[in-house]
């Protein structure tokens, strides 16, 4: 029997309420300043079949908020902490693994959840090591350019599935992002789900529903 070893990362988990040997896992990722009860608590929402575990970014801001990286919005634009973010990356992958030994999960059933910086995280982790995530859903978040040199090849990636939603009046990270995150992810041969919605940087029900619905079809 394996060892169960200490997470990388401090989370909060549900159980499927429809007991099988090998649930799918599903992994929240919240966004700066936030903490693992934020998208956790829309839980009784999401699949009942689903493990759902919500992750705590290893980045403290201060009480309760929390961050995957550091980032500092100036006049030519936002400048994010690579080194903070490519260890987040790395850290996520190694949650992934660390929850093998504590949780029973379909390995090939791994999906992300995440808004804002925890959709940011999703696609880095997803689009370096597509054989162990099954889907990501992006909410209101961006593809960093500087993951773009170690993104997998189109032959690893072509099984990858990918939702995302924005509003198109967000103001914290601006709508454009997801439009040229879509149209770098079909250079690859990727055909995310695209959603947009009348709103700023938020989750808002229809939001949810939509991301429900996509999770369901997986």
């Amino acid at each position: 029997m394996i060892p169960k070893q200490k997470p990388a990362l401090h989370y909060i988990v549900r159980h499927p309420k429809i007991q099988s040997q090998k649930p799918p896992l599903l992994i929240l990722m919240h966004g700066v300043g936030g903490n693992e009860q934020n998208m956790f608590s829309f839980v009784n929402a999401l699949p009942d079949h689903f493990l759902v575990v919500s992750a705590r970014g290893p980045i403290t801001l201060g009480a309760n908020s929390f961050a995957w990286f550091q980032v500092q919005f100036t006049a030519a634009g936002s400048v994010i902490n690579e080194v903070q973010a490519e260890s987040s990356r790395k850290e996520i992958l190694k949650f992934i693994e660390d929850l093998k030994t504590i949780e029973s999960f379909d390995e090939n059933q791994v999906y992300l959840m995440g808004f804002s910086q925890g959709g940011i995280m999703s696609y880095s982790v997803a689009l370096t090591e597509p054989e162990k995530i099954a889907g990501i859903a992006v909410m209101s978040g961006r593809l960093l350019p500087e993951i773009k040199p170690v993104v997998a090849d189109k032959s690893r990636l072509k099984k990858l599935k990918i939702f995302i939603s924005h509003g198109t009046h967000d103001s914290v990270l601006k709508f454009q992002y997801a439009l040229d995150a879509q149209d770098y992810l079909k250079s690859k041969e990727l055909n995310p789900n695209f959603h947009q919605y009348s709103e700023d940087h938020t989750i808002n029900p229809a939001m949810l529903n939509d991301v429900i619905n996509w999770i369901l079809k997986q």
